[in-house]
């Protein structure tokens, strides 16, 4: 228990440097992987049922040669696509606006700096240490966020455009 309380007061005093840039980082960071958290478990579920349901129509059909068995079947891959990508285009828009995130809390930080510069008129280093905290401190958070959810990003993009293939093979018009 006392383990608890010492991790959640490293994390308070790490969040209190960090000035309250860093909250809303970690709010975006927090949201950036629910919705990876999302999509990975769509993909063990949701995904395998809708393939399923346009498999079993697919197959049910007597005529797949026609022009418009053919859109039929190009409805059906699109509908397939855009369901995987899902909220890929807001993870990678997250991915985009975190660092920036962090530019705008070193922003933060350094202003605290210069207030404290003009207010003692000399360079006291004890007093700027709080600002350099909050300029460095959200910087660090908002590339950490943006690298994990790079990686992210791209092995679910990856993941959407095979999925997306092997739909596309699966709905065959030979037969």
């Amino acid at each position: 228990m006392y383990a608890l309380i010492d991790i959640f007061e490293q994390v308070r005093d790490f969040m209190e440097k960090g000035g309250p840039v860093l909250v809303v980082i970690f709010v975006a960071i927090l949201v950036l992987w629910a919705m990876v958290l999302e999509r990975l478990i769509y993909f063990k579920t949701g995904h395998n049922r809708q393939v399923n349901e346009v498999m079993g129509t697919w197959e049910g059909r007597d005529e797949r040669t026609s022009w418009y068995a053919h859109k039929i079947r190009e409805a059906m891959i699109s509908q397939i696509t855009m369901d995987l990508r899902g909220s890929l285009g807001h993870i990678k828009t997250l991915v985009a606006v975190i660092p920036l995130m962090g530019l705008l809390g070193t922003v933060w930080g350094m202003i605290e700096v210069f207030d404290v510069l003009a207010v003692l008129g000399s360079a006291d280093v004890k007093a700027m240490s709080a600002g350099i905290s909050k300029a460095t401190i959200p910087t660090m958070a908002g590339m950490v966020g943006a690298l994990s959810g790079v990686f992210a990003s791209s092995y679910i993009e990856g993941r959407v455009n095979k999925e997306a293939e092997l739909v596309e093979d699966h709905l065959t018009m030979d037969h």
